[in-house]
């Protein structure tokens, strides 16, 4: 079946005798047993609910994983996956990442023995392998500054290797890209994000290729408590039936916007991987079949920002990003404020930059929107 349909109607469903169309929720901690030694396949909500088994199913059969696990969310999805490794341990990391993972590999994971590496380009990705290397940890497109690494080109150089290859896949989603079809071994997402698509919940989801992998990291999930509720698995099994049409939408309306926004005097950079002149667009558009609804610019006058943010209306100051909404995020103040000054600006997340997260009102809304509050400038 396409897409569109497995987002409604996935192969593999959780039983229901009542016949209902929307998933149940199953707001049970824990589950009767039949009789000594028989089980109804659910025991106890840590290690397994039908909602959330009913969602995990939806996003295996998206992503083309072997299984999936769905989690608090995105963090802690990443959190579980770090539990793999053991003091000394190397680990590649794209060199722009969202905050939130910046700050886990550099504060915690780091406490706990692991060594981290970042690299900006694929090249550098490849050639920062060691012999201790156990895993290379991908965001593509990158948060905030959207750029691209080559999936394939990484897989293909650490064939062989043992060593695995993680990709956060929350900015396109299965819907525009499949890391798992590239050679990745594990996806992660926050489901808070698109998945979801309506800001009303928090999730993450790890999505794996391989059984043996699969069971090591379900053990660590049951073990560590980190699973998803079944409330919050309804919201993104209830999201994601919506998942192509939004993004599609979404996408439409960001280039647009991002085309409007480079022809702008007060904007000094636009960062969108479907703009053509920006530097990663041929891969994007070979790795991907789309470009998403993220964008992230650059004012030209630093003491414009706090105007932009101050005035505009339909468009919220907020953080997260991938719901209905469109959200503009101040990433120096918000998503990456425990990134160390000088590694923010190396990176070019610096006072200038604001980052936007397209969502579903019209498009000359949101346009005007901007327009009003650039031209107060």
């Amino acid at each position: 079946m396409d897409f569109e349909t497995l987002c409604i109607h996935p192969v593999k469903k959780i039983k229901d005798a009542a016949g209902a169309i929307a998933t149940p929720i199953y707001q049970s901690a824990t589950f009767a047993h039949p009789g000594l030694d028989e089980s109804t396949g659910y025991d106890y909500t840590r290690q397994q609910n039908p909602t959330r088994e009913q969602l995990e199913y939806v996003v295996a059969g998206l992503e083309g994983a072997d299984d999936a696990i769905a989690y608090a969310s995105g963090m802690a999805a990443i959190t579980v996956f770090m539990e793999l490794f053991a003091p000394g341990d190397h680990i590649v990391a794209a060199d722009d990442l969202y905050g939130g993972t910046h700050r886990l590999f550099g504060c915690i994971s780091s406490k706990n023995g692991l060594v981290f590496s970042y690299a900006e380009t694929t090249q550098q990705i490849i050639a920062a392998v060691r012999p201790e290397t156990k895993a290379i940890f991908l965001e593509t497109p990158t948060n905030p500054m959207m750029r691209v690494f080559d999936i394939a080109a990484v897989a293909e150089a650490v064939r062989g290797r043992d060593i695995l290859v993680i990709v956060d896949n929350t900015f396109l989603t299965p819907y525009y890209q499949k890391p798992l079809l590239l050679g990745a071994d594990v996806v992660v997402h926050s489901g808070s994000k698109y998945l979801s698509g309506h800001n009303d919940t928090l999730a993450g989801i790890l999505c794996i290729k391989g059984t043996a992998l699969a069971e090591k990291l379900r053990f660590i999930t049951k073990t560590t408590g980190s699973a998803l509720a079944p409330f919050d698995s309804f919201l993104l099994i209830r999201g994601i039936k919506t998942l192509a049409i939004r993004m599609d939408r979404q996408q439409q309306t960001a280039i647009r916007i991002a085309e409007w926004l480079s022809e702008q005097k007060q904007i000094a950079t636009v960062n969108y991987p479907g703009l053509r002149t920006h530097p990663d667009y041929e891969l994007s558009n070979r790795q991907a079949s789309g470009f998403g609804a993220m964008i992230s610019f650059s004012v030209k006058d630093a003491g414009l920002v706090s105007r932009v943010l101050g005035r505009v209306n339909v468009i919220r100051y907020a953080e997260s990003l991938g719901g209905t909404e469109t959200l503009i995020t101040y990433p120096m103040l918000q998503t990456h404020a425990d990134i160390p000054e000088s590694e923010r600006l190396r990176k070019g997340i610096d006072n200038r930059l604001l980052r936007l997260s397209v969502g579903l009102e019209s498009t000359s809304d949101l346009i005007a929107d901007l327009a009003q509050a650039i031209e107060s400038l």
